[in-house]
């Protein structure tokens, strides 16, 4: 008697755990899945509804906007903005060593006037933003004093006024520029 109730209790037991297998399965399998309506809103079916998606979000690219004046895209190359334009301009003098507009920076090489020759200038622009303010640009001076051609200290320039010049500088061409283009 004491083995049929055993019995009894284990096939109880096992029954309860394929039931319970049996309803978390189901479970899982239909929360997982979603109806056609879901999929077909997730998933266009044509070529044409895809393209029209990606370009809505932002994942493409459309040749039609050229015609249309860009609607729904906003390019800006590095001809058409002033303030990449103005800094270019302005330092047109030294030798460049980086200029990266998808990176916004242009990089000096070391620059010197033949009269000193122990001392030379680097400059970094780093461009924050587009717009033409003064907060745009981060202007960075690096100064490298020689007292023999092997023997170089290089240091950050702390002189303020080169800085606040190239940037007004740089400020005012590209006003300049903005208001030509806008004519």
């Amino acid at each position: 008697m004491n083995v049929s109730k055993y019995l009894k209790s284990v096939k109880n037991f096992i029954a309860n755990i394929f039931i319970l297998i049996f309803i978390s399965s189901l479970i899982l399998t239909t929360s997982c899945n979603k109806n056609k309506s879901e999929l077909e809103r997730d998933r266009p079916l044509s070529a044409e509804d895809k393209r029209k998606r990606n370009i809505k979000e932002g994942r493409g690219a459309s040749l039609g906007g050229l015609m249309d004046g860009m609607k729904g895209t906003n390019f800006e190359f590095s001809t058409s903005n002033p303030m990449w334009r103005a800094s270019l301009e302005t330092l047109d003098f030294l030798p460049l060593l980086t200029v990266d507009y998808s990176g916004g920076v242009i990089i000096s090489d070391w620059y010197s006037e033949s009269s000193n020759n122990n001392e030379s200038l680097k400059i970094t622009i780093r461009f924050l933003s587009n717009e033409i303010r003064s907060d745009s640009l981060k202007i960075i001076v690096h100064k490298k004093t020689c007292t023999t051609q092997s023997n170089c200290k290089t240091s950050l320039l702390k002189n303020t006024i080169i800085k606040e010049e190239l940037r007004s500088t740089i400020l005012r061409e590209a006003a300049l520029l903005k208001k030509k283009k806008k004519k």
